[in-house]
């Protein structure tokens, strides 16, 4: 019988907190269900929505995967600076690593490279099996399968980041595009000499506030 999967993730623009990816399985002849559910791109979803799809997405699933990448993960191939060796690779090499385990016949895949071509090379270099896969710019938003996955990476790291508002304050939504962000960032540089392990030390952003 044949299987699909989807692969997507969450918060990699971040500069606070862990990149989520997630790949999730199903056995086409239910991915239908997932359009009835009012299964879309997680981005045109509210916070409540995308939590009641979760529970929902996962009774249909037949399996389903999650790779967290923390901070100190992403500031490591960042700071090396290795060419065509960065968080994009990152990415590609934890994307495959979810495809080996779930195992599908097809897989459809949101990109990070700009380059598709290159992007699924990298990502087939890690499977011990031959798949089709698709590959493409926005599958978020045109694909029920990777659809599926965004909400499930979204849901679990919006965990994580409510779980490091409550453990260490407010500083927003962790994007660098948020004042709230900004303002927490300069505040903890103010009073540390530190970056903590919930932070992207490599991010641009944090190496201007801290003037290095």
């Amino acid at each position: 019988m044949a299987t699909v999967a989807g692969v997507d993730e969450a918060g990699r623009g971040c500069v606070i907190g862990p990149l989520v990816i997630a790949g999730v399985l199903f056995k086409k002849e239910t991915i239908e269900e997932l359009s009835h559910l009012g299964v879309k791109d997680s981005k045109k979803l509210t916070a409540k929505k995308r939590r009641e799809l979760e529970s929902e997405i996962k009774d249909i699933a037949k399996e389903y995967k999650f790779f967290d990448l923390q901070p100190k993960e992403i500031d490591k191939v960042v700071n090396r600076g290795v060419p065509l060796r960065k968080l994009n690779y990152l990415e590609a090499m934890v994307m495959g690593k979810v495809i080996r385990d779930l195992r599908p016949d097809v897989a459809f895949v949101d990109p990070a490279d700009v380059l598709v071509d290159r992007y699924v090379k990298q990502i087939k270099r890690v499977l011990p099996f031959d798949l089709h896969m698709v590959c493409e710019k926005h599958a978020d938003d045109k694909f029920l399968v990777v659809s599926a996955a965004s909400i499930l990476a979204k849901v679990r790291r919006d965990r994580f980041i409510e779980d490091l508002r409550e453990r260490y304050g407010d500083f927003g939504s962790g994007y660098c595009s948020d004042w709230k962000t900004i303002e927490y960032l300069e505040s903890w540089f103010n009073e540390h000499d530190y970056s903590p392990s919930f932070i992207r030390a490599s991010w641009s952003t944090v190496k201007r506030i801290r003037g290095a």
